[in-house]
């Protein structure tokens, strides 16, 4: 009797989204909290706090929408068959087309093609509400309707550009990788994951958003000796237009080497009337790079992604796996889909240790910052972000620990203080 994986599947799939819908609940009960935390009273003003209560409440109420529509789609899918059926279907077009339904990399592309179409549709309703309902309600968006679905053509026809060429490589090194099949899936998800990170930035970013040099003054020269007294490389120094879309604020960093860049939101800059406070946010961006743990959560991505494509090089040839899930056949791409789905419970396990540790070099890149007696600008920032993006002020400790990747401010401004206390 064979295993039914796909059942089993479906199962954990149902039990994750209770467990996740119960920290929702536990979080949803911390937002209707009607005051402060005590860490925040007389730090956050009242006023701030009833738009960010409101704000959050709005947004998990989306939540509840969104997932519930997600979990049941998702589940149709797997339990009806709906996957195998749709792969037969995308195959039958090719002859339409004079092309040759044998071809796995014909398939696959119009299996795909199809996907995109059937996503699209699906996602754009609770797209256009989150932008211009929720974001609209609350004052942070700022795009036309002509500049959403604008960006949404891009998206499509960069995907259309990129994806065939990368679906095609990925098939034709599973086809031919014999025993070394981990070990070449890696490798050129490695050289392309450069390659992005290489492109994005220079040709693909600026297809969406406008990145200026920061213009001359006090707020450019105090990062430049930032950056050089910690002999940073940096190269350039940007500002983007992100209030062309949101008035939400961030600020990044990103290049190979010798190469390093700063993008600031014109956003953060706006909202920072205080250049320290910018530069605080800087420093504390600079701590990720001086203590390494970009360097870090680049090579345990790179690790993850070798065990998981070791993974699935034990079980694509499985046929018992594939007709669990109704296929007759060992696509490829269907074989990396099925393995995603059955290492569930293994990816919310790394997730969640990813996160553990993200928010423990969160802490340490405030400590860094700090130490270079950005301390209280840093407070400062930190707690004009928390007010001008409206984020959640009272956060459920269980749901935070479990989703969130940088801790709550509380936590953040209780770590700054502690370390005052310390010094004294």
């Amino acid at each position: 009797m064979e295993f039914p994986y796909m059942e089993a599947v479906v199962g954990f799939m149902i039990l994750m989204y209770l467990f996740e819908t119960y920290l929702d609940l536990r979080q949803h009960a911390a937002l209707k909290l009607p005051t402060l935390p005590k860490t925040l009273e007389g730090v956050i003003s009242q006023e701030k706090f009833e738009k960010s209560r409101a704000y959050s409440l709005d947004k998990s109420h989306f939540h509840f929408v969104h997932e519930f529509a997600t979990i049941l789609i998702d589940s149709a899918i797997l339990f009806f068959g709906i996957l195998p059926w749709f792969w037969k279907k995308s195959g039958t077009f090719l002859p339409l087309l004079g092309l040759n339904e044998e071809n796995e990399i014909l398939h696959t592309l119009s299996f795909l093609a199809g996907v995109m179409i059937w996503s699209q549709i699906t996602d754009l309703p609770f797209s256009l509400y989150s932008t211009f309902v929720i974001e609209a309600r609350h004052g942070f968006n700022k795009q036309t309707i002509w500049l959403f679905f604008r960006d949404l053509i891009k998206g499509i026809c960069l995907a259309i550009v990129l994806g065939p060429p990368i679906v095609s490589a990925i098939i034709v090194i599973v086809q031919n990788g014999g025993p070394y099949l981990a070990i070449y899936l890696w490798a050129f998800m490695f050289v392309l994951s450069l390659v992005m990170m290489t492109i994005y930035p220079v040709l693909i970013a600026p297809l969406f958003n406008k990145f200026t040099p920061l213009p001359e003054g006090e707020l450019r020269l105090k990062i430049e000796k930032l950056a050089s007294s910690l002999k940073f490389p940096l190269k350039k120094l940007f500002v983007v237009d992100g209030s062309t879309r949101s008035s939400h604020s961030n600020a990044y960093m990103y290049g190979f080497f010798k190469n390093k860049r700063i993008v600031l939101y014109d956003t953060l800059i706006q909202q920072c009337k205080n250049d320290e406070e910018i530069v605080a946010v800087i420093a504390h961006e600079l701590g990720h790079w001086k203590l390494n743990h970009t360097m870090y959560s680049f090579i345990a991505v790179q690790i993850l992604t070798f065990l998981q494509f070791g993974g699935y090089t034990l079980v694509r040839n499985s046929t018992d796996l594939f007709r669990s899930f109704g296929f007759d056949t060992q696509p490829v791409l269907i074989g990396l889909i099925i393995f995603q789905h059955t290492v569930i419970p293994l990816q919310h396990l790394v997730s969640f240790g990813l996160n553990l540790v993200s928010r423990s070099f969160e802490f340490q890149a405030d400590a860094f910052a700090k130490k270079l007696g950005y301390g209280s600008a840093l407070r400062a920032g930190l707690v004009k972000l928390q007010e001008e993006n409206l984020s959640a002020m009272n956060t459920d400790p269980w749901y935070s620990a479990y989703h969130y990747s940088h801790p709550p401010l509380v936590e953040r401004l209780a770590a700054i203080d502690a370390a005052d206390k310390k010094e004294e």
